[in-house]
């Protein structure tokens, strides 16, 4: 299908964004803390046109669905929560949205922690900004995606996932204060390439998940250590004198941002790969937010030769691994890798360097 097929007419203009593997720095940016993330190849595109009835209507190529309301409705579940998010968050500051038609496609997959939401609500609100010649830059256009997933789809996030959407691309890390939004661009270590495979479990991390309730927990810790946020922290020592869940969790947070900050300096490969493998750890002792199948393939890539070092990315419960990997060598790697998963019991797919998009 294509805009024209479901609206019956041409589209005015189009604009995507990709999704974002997370390097190092996970759950530290709603803790006002570091990461690191960069793109991925795959995009999410969004289509506008102007409705010519006084609703919006929003079409979804991937979930074959569609979605048609006025301005005073309420939000619509599923895929057009994002997008009605971002429409409701211009118009409260002062812009006049028509009516649209809506066409979004993408390859970004979804569930895989690779930050489907933050392309749609990036790719949309660029799409708008094109449309009517709005005067926002890519950092507001992240700010507005965030408070559309917070506001309207229920999920307490950080600001990491729109900032990578909308300002970082495939040939470097973006580096990023999640407080002060200061950042600046960073090469992979040298001879170093990324490679991603999706777990097979699929993670939901909208309302009702674990994300929502790890967040709680670290305002609480924070609360407790008379901080404004666990960024503030930088000795893990510190966050001993906390009830559990407390703090474990916090040790997670001071701990990755303790690794983001020496992941910038310049380490080599085996080194970012060793900060890799025990944010990996971190993730799974002390945030709980790994999963069996996740583990799995993060122990079997950590032991591939080639494999600096192997994470879960992403918000967790499910989602993806990202392997620091030889140059060159992806293939080979992730053949065993696969192979491996299969055999224990797991159904796993590369998704970067070779996206293979079911």
């Amino acid at each position: 299908m294509n805009f024209q097929e479901i609206f019956n007419q041409k589209p005015e203009t189009e604009a995507s964004a990709p999704g974002r593997v997370n390097l190092l720095g996970e759950h530290t940016d709603y803790n006002d803390g570091f990461v690191l993330p960069t793109a991925i190849p795959q995009r999410t595109t969004v289509q506008l046109g102007f409705s010519k009835d006084r609703q919006h209507h929003f079409y979804s190529v991937e979930f074959n669905d569609r979605a048609s309301f006025f301005d005073s409705d309420r939000a619509p579940k599923g895929f057009g929560s994002y997008i009605f998010g971002c429409i409701k968050l211009l118009q409260e500051e002062g812009y006049k949205i028509p009516t649209l038609n809506v066409f979004v496609t993408s390859s970004v997959p979804i569930g895989s922690g690779l930050s489907s939401s933050a392309a749609l609500e990036v790719a949309t609100l660029k799409a708008v900004r094109s449309l009517l010649n709005l005067p926002l830059d890519d950092v507001r256009i992240a700010q507005i995606g965030q408070q559309a997933e917070i506001q309207y789809a229920g999920l307490n996030c950080g600001i990491m996932d729109q900032m990578a959407s909308s300002l970082a691309d495939t040939n470097s890390m973006l580096f990023l204060d999640t407080r002060s939004l200061e950042r600046r661009v960073v090469p992979f270590p040298a001879g170093a390439e990324i490679l991603v495979i999706d777990s097979g479990e699929t993670h939901k991390l909208a309302a009702g998940s674990g994300y929502n309730q790890r967040r709680a927990e670290c305002e609480s810790a924070a609360q407790m250590l008379g901080v404004k946020a666990l960024r503030d922290i930088t000795d893990p020592q510190a966050v001993e004198v906390l009830p559990e869940p407390l703090r474990r969790r916090s040790r997670h947070v001071v701990t990755e941002d303790n690794r983001v900050l020496e992941a910038v300096q310049s380490v080599s490969a085996k080194r970012f790969g060793e900060l890799m493998n025990a944010s990996h750890a971190s993730q799974r002792d002390d945030y709980e937010v790994s999963v069996p199948a996740v583990d799995a393939l993060a122990a079997i890539l950590q032991e591939i030769p080639g494999v600096f070092g192997a994470r879960l990315t992403g918000g967790g419960f499910g989602g993806a691994c990202v392997a620091l990997i030889e140059s060159g060598k992806a293939d080979a790697i992730a053949s065993v890798a696969i192979e491996r998963y299969h055999r224990a019991g797991y159904k796993g797919r590369i998704l970067v360097p070779n996206p293979v998009i079911a």
